[in-house]
């Protein structure tokens, strides 16, 4: 019997580990196949590291090749149009044909979708964003320093939130933080307001002991750099020496078309199987919208997105008749929220808690810091990837005392 293709498009933090966690499953004749057009993986949540000039690009990143096991096959394309009908999907690189597909393209950052943004703010999501503010906050004397929030929705909540948090303690730690000036703009409700109030009401308390505005219901218009200036949708005008925040996001370009999307242009998704309207097709992490019990969206986070990983592994697996289809996604998920001074804080719980998510702030303290640092170091050190599905999140909890259900 000749061997089945299964196909994963993208290589974040979900195509890797539905990846590897397929090459483990599935019968050796069976063909798994990356698809993405970097040749390098970033560790996404060092960027706010790299932000305050505490990383060097080249530290936080890695070859693609040497996260994914022997006998994964990677090509180096970008996906443009997928057709679960005809099995098929279009790369800049030619097409692939597919009996299982793995949608993990992520969201796409869109900078230029607010105007000014590009030219005005450093982009805390990217690595020349993250560099240039770096830079920058190294010869900073002091100041009005702004971070915003563009738009609705974007991934790892927190970040935001982080970043202020990381920039007042670098500003402190080179003597300027009292000639400056700190303020947060978002369109949210309050912090990581999926979470619940009471982890809103922490992370406020944490930017108001350390003298940092927050103002939160203030959507930006737009960015004028000549000005200086960030304008509300009020017409309030905010002016900035240095600016920092998170640009919009949009859906993956290449689902459009697919049939396998909301209105807005996300993944539509069975929030236990992530399976779409495609028998076996399915869609996992940033690209999807998977509603709540209350009606907020799950929040963009990798934690998701690897445990999604791993539920449609199995289930594509036993698909092809290698296991059971009993793995469900079941929406618990944790975060560190970096807060300077060397602490973190750690937030864990259950999304799909009805009516609303149950969810613990703990901290902050050295010791979430260091398990952060240690699951960084353990990611890009390849240790994670390769055995993602025996340690993963599970293998993390049990190094940082704490419950996981993968």
């Amino acid at each position: 019997m000749a061997g089945r293709a299964v196909v994963v498009l993208g290589g974040g933090v979900g195509g890797v580990v539905a990846a590897n966690e397929l090459r483990r499953r599935l019968d050796p004749a069976d063909r798994v196949t990356v698809v993405e057009r970097e040749t390098r993986h970033l560790f996404q949540p060092s960027l706010l590291w790299l932000l305050v000039g505490r990383r060097r690009p080249e530290r936080i990143s890695r070859p693609l090749r040497g996260l994914l096991a022997p006998g994964i096959e990677l090509v180096g394309a970008e996906v443009r149009t997928i057709d679960p009908a005809a099995r098929r999907v279009e790369t800049s690189g030619g097409p692939l044909g597919f009996d299982a597909l793995v949608i993990a393209l992520g969201a796409e950052l869109a900078p230029d979708a607010l105007s000014g943004f590009g030219e005005g703010a450093h982009n805390i999501f990217s690595v020349v964003g993250a560099t240039a503010c770096a830079r920058e906050l190294a010869s900073f004397g002091g100041g009005r320093l702004v971070v915003v929030v563009s738009a609705l929705p974007y991934k790892c909540p927190a970040a935001p939130y982080e970043a202020t948090l990381l920039i007042d303690d670098e500003l402190r730690r080179r003597g300027v933080r009292s000639a400056t000036e700190i303020e947060l703009y978002t369109p949210e409700p309050a912090p990581m307001p999926v979470a619940g109030p009471a982890v809103g009401e922490a992370l406020i308390e944490l930017l108001t002991a350390r003298g940092i505005g927050f103002h939160p219901r203030t959507p930006v218009s737009r960015v004028e750099p000549a000005a200086r200036e960030i304008v509300l949708a009020d017409g309030t005008r905010v002016p900035y020496d240095l600016l920092a925040g998170v640009p919009p996001h949009r859906p993956p370009g290449a689902l459009w078309g697919s049939g396998l999307v909301t209105e807005a242009g996300w993944a539509a998704v069975d929030r236990r199987t992530l399976g779409t309207a495609a028998d076996g097709v399915y869609a996992i992490g940033d690209a999807t919208a998977i509603q709540l019990a209350n009606g907020k969206p799950l929040p963009k986070a990798g934690v998701f997105a690897h445990a999604e990983a791993l539920v449609v592994a199995r289930r594509i697996a036993a698909d092809l008749g290698r296991g059971n289809m009993t793995a469900a996604f079941d929406g618990y998920g944790y975060c560190w929220v970096e807060t300077g001074r060397g602490a973190a804080a750690f937030g864990a719980g259950d999304f799909f808690a009805e009516p609303d998510p149950v969810v613990t702030l703990r901290g902050p303290n050295r010791a979430w810091h260091a398990g952060k640092v240690l699951f960084e170091r353990h990611w890009l050190a390849g240790g994670l990837e390769g055995r993602l599905s025996t340690l993963g999140l599970n293998g993390a909890a049990t190094l940082l005392g704490i419950r996981a259900r993968v």
